[in-house]
């Protein structure tokens, strides 16, 4: 039987996939642990064949950046990066990090069962695009990518000045960026715009 790490910080989610993969007759649970920094501690000692890494787990420490230790120094370790966050970053971050497959959350624990069995074929399974939230009045699918690249700014924090700095762009073309954002999710100041993007999870830049 194939023995699978989980690596998530929510109880209810490893309670969730332990109980799937019990129910499995392909796969054997080799632990359930909710940092990712220790993730390379269990591959020694348990024999780990499957992760599946949540991308934000306990202490801020980022499931990508672990995944691509173990994929440089375990590469026939096979990882499948979770998350219910929809950071459009991520999917590029877990590619680059060499992981073999992504899945999100809230598309159904049966599925990922299919995706692990895909996963373990020698298959990279890989979403076409990120789930789709609102941001105050507007949907993330209605920000363009520049306005997309603003808002990763606003969240960091940086003023108009400094995204406009950033981005290589005009001063007045960033304020013009902040003023469609505004005025599509109906945020009344960049520091609700912030606050907004923040709570969808959209962008998470400590990852």
């Amino acid at each position: 039987m194939i023995k699978v790490l989980i690596v998530d910080d929510e109880r209810m989610i490893q309670e969730l996939f332990s109980h799937y993969i019990a129910a499995s007759s392909r796969y054997k649970l080799a632990g359930a642990i909710k940092s990712a920094a220790n993730a390379e501690i269990y591959c020694l000692q348990a024999g780990v064949e499957l992760i599946l890494m949540d991308i934000c787990t306990a202490n801020n420490e980022s499931g990508i950046e672990a995944a691509k230790k173990i994929k440089k120094n375990y590469p026939h370790i096979k990882i499948i990066m979770v998350t219910s966050a929809p950071d459009y970053r991520f999917i590029e971050k877990a590619r680059d990090a060499g992981a073999d497959s992504f899945w999100y959350k809230e598309v159904g624990t049966r599925r990922l069962l299919e995706v692990m069995d895909k996963t373990m074929a020698g298959e990279s399974v890989y979403p076409d695009d990120v789930p789709t939230v609102d941001v105050g009045l507007a949907k993330s699918t209605e920000f363009t990518k520049k306005e997309v690249e603003v808002l990763y700014y606003i969240v960091k924090g940086k003023g108009i000045g400094e995204i406009a700095s950033l981005m290589a762009i005009e001063y007045s073309t960033a304020k013009w960026h902040i003023k469609n954002l505004k005025e599509k999710t109906g945020a009344k100041s960049i520091a609700e715009l912030a606050v907004m993007v923040a709570r969808t999870k959209l962008i998470l830049p400590e990852y």
